[in-house]
């Protein structure tokens, strides 16, 4: 392994060196992950972790056999679409992520009974199944029900995103407030895009004494039926929750996943025919978690500015609940904010970091701080 990795910076340097002779310039995802890497190996962190938009990956932006054979892992997101599933598992990607789980796995046990080598079955018993926002497509988003309804379909990891509360929480939320489109108020009370509720003035106490985030608007197959939800019901009574779909925070969700470890083990599913199954695959599942914080040069409307903490808080919130749950092992750190990673690569070094990005143009605008920015190509 040590070999591989030194043989990939030494490649990623002469390639430059090569490049640079002939008066070209790098492709923007090589130059962002290789400028990424010499900092955090810098600092004593892991290689950085690339994941990019599908469609770039689809479309061949990523020079995606490159960065592997340099030593980089590329998982992109978020694909839904099965036969999009199958192709970009057949380019090679590490791993995708999906709101819809079920339909990814079925989708890798064809391809896994299809494999005509061993070495391709390898690549695919190791294929990172992550689920976007606990798996968004089949229970409302970032939830304990989405999260338990991800587990159930056996994922390697769970995606969730994060904002930072008044009490310094890392409340588990997409949006920069709690989006009256998924939430409502418990009292009955109108919650609506006037009356909103940002994460940075609210206490995650009263987040979920106040909030409810039930409601069903993702298609047919999202559903909200407890019945359906089991272990987060029966968590819900032992946290003393009002719901099992309150907002919750990162380090109840690592409380919930041991919970539901337990509960198939010894508690009350342990007679269930996946019993055995989902214990084992939960006791090992990763958390990919995403600090929810624009980028310094990000423009545009309302939606695109930042109504939240700086990250240096969102570091502090969010590192520090998997270094108080001794997650450092099981979770990795992921945003479009470099500012965070850069971050999180010199405070918690044990703690991997995902680079997500969207568009190619976006590696070579101030979305990316200029220690890790891309050079445009002008040839």
């Amino acid at each position: 392994m040590t070999k591989r990795l030194l043989g990939g910076v030494i490649f990623c340097v002469s390639s430059a060196v090569m490049m640079k002779a002939q008066g070209a310039v790098a492709n923007p995802y090589i130059q962002v992950m290789d400028k990424a890497w010499a900092h955090a190996k810098a600092h004593g962190a892991g290689r950085p972790v690339l994941s990019p938009v599908d469609a770039t990956i689809l479309n061949g932006e990523v020079p995606l056999k490159e960065l592997q054979a340099q030593g980089f892992i590329v998982v992109p997101w978020t694909t839904n679409d099965p036969e999009k599933m199958r192709t970009e598992i057949r380019m090679g990607i590490d791993g995708l992520i999906t709101d819809r789980p079920d339909l990814l796995q079925q989708v890798l046990r064809e391809e896994r009974a299809n494999a005509k080598s061993a070495e391709e079955r390898d690549r695919l018993a190791k294929f990172d199944v992550t689920a976007h926002r606990g798996g968004r497509g089949l229970r409302p988003e970032n939830t304990l029900p989405s999260f338990e309804s991800g587990l159930d379909q056996l994922v390697t990891t769970l995606e969730t995103d994060t904002g930072v509360t008044t009490d310094g929480v890392s409340l588990i939320w997409h949006d920069q407030f709690l989006n009256p489109e998924s939430c409502r108020r418990a009292d009955g009370a109108p919650y609506t895009q006037e009356n909103r509720v940002f994460t940075k003035d609210i206490s995650s106490t009263d987040a979920q004494k106040t909030l409810i985030c039930d409601k069903v608007h993702f298609g047919a197959d999202q559903k909200n039926d407890l019945a359906l939800s089991p272990v987060a019901v029966a968590f819900a009574k032992k946290e003393g929750l009002i719901s099992p779909y309150v907002p919750t925070y990162v380090a109840q969700l690592f409380r919930f996943v041991n919970f539901y470890v337990d509960y198939y083990r010894t508690g009350a599913g342990k007679s269930d025919a996946h019993a055995k199954e989902r214990a084992e695959n939960a006791a090992k599942v990763r958390f990919n978690i995403e600090t929810k914080i624009m980028p310094e040069g990000a423009v545009g409307d309302d939606a695109h500015r930042n109504h939240t903490v700086g990250p240096q808080a969102f570091v502090d919130a969010l590192c520090g609940a998997i270094v108080k749950n001794r997650m450092e092992s099981r979770a990795e750190v992921q945003s479009f904010d470099f500012r965070t990673l850069i971050l999180v690569e010199e405070q918690y070094p044990k703690i991997p970091t995902y680079y997500l990005t969207g568009s190619t143009k976006m590696l070579t605008s101030p979305w990316v701080p200029e220690q890790l920015r891309a050079t445009a190509d002008q040839h």
